[in-house]
């Protein structure tokens, strides 16, 4: 599938910590910790707890979450087809769109019970 400009700015404009619970909820039910969720998140933007709390305090969308984030330099090792997208396909000028993948293709691993050392690129 190809990303438009409309599906970039939708998803850039949701808000974080709308999305934050959801992720949680699915890793819960398939056994994974809050700290193995959040050892995920801090690998890939460089957002401690503290951090990743405060972003979903204010609110910021995934424009202003990915603006803010340092993000991991293996990232771009993240490959793989998540909701019908090819990470590696997804043209650079959608990159909110391309980041937010990314960090669910972890999620993804992380539920289906990958070895962390695996989904952190090591």
């Amino acid at each position: 599938m190809k990303v438009t400009a409309q599906k970039n700015e939708k998803v850039a404009n949701m808000i974080f910590g709308s999305i934050y619970p959801l992720y949680w909820n699915r890793l819960e039910k398939n056994g994974r910790t809050k700290e193995e969720f959040h050892q995920v998140l801090e690998w890939l933007t460089g957002f401690n707890v503290d951090k990743l709390q405060s972003l979903i305090q204010e609110k910021v969308t995934f424009r202003e979450f990915f603006d803010k984030a340092k993000m991991h330099p293996n990232a771009e090792k993240i490959k793989g087809v998540v909701c019908g997208y090819r990470i590696e396909e997804i043209e650079d000028e959608f990159e909110i769109y391309k980041k937010c993948r990314q960090m669910e293709k972890l999620i993804d691993e992380l539920a289906k019970g990958r070895k962390m050392e695996k989904i952190l690129r090591s």
